[in-house]
């Protein structure tokens, strides 16, 4: 899925998230900027003993789109 940002035209992919997620859970959440989900990866780490690891690259992809078009970002075709 690609998004672009109306403001500047910015592009960015998301692809891959659960991969990326589940190799770099939290530095992969900041690199994508949403910030609250980061910080509770990161809080959860160490209660769950890393499990939290394990769960978040399943809801990673949501979480990063649901981010994007809460923000105003347009979805673009890959054909566009």
């Amino acid at each position: 899925m690609k998004f672009r940002n109306p403001n500047n035209g910015r592009i960015e992919v998301v692809k891959n998230a659960f991969l990326w997620c589940l190799l770099l859970c939290p530095i992969y959440l900041l690199y994508k900027r949403v910030w609250l989900h980061a910080i509770i990866c990161l809080i959860l780490l160490d209660p769950t003993d890393g499990l939290v690891w394990l769960i978040y690259p399943f809801f990673a992809h949501n979480i990063v789109v649901k981010r994007y078009r809460k923000r105003g970002w347009k979805e673009i075709s890959e054909y566009s």
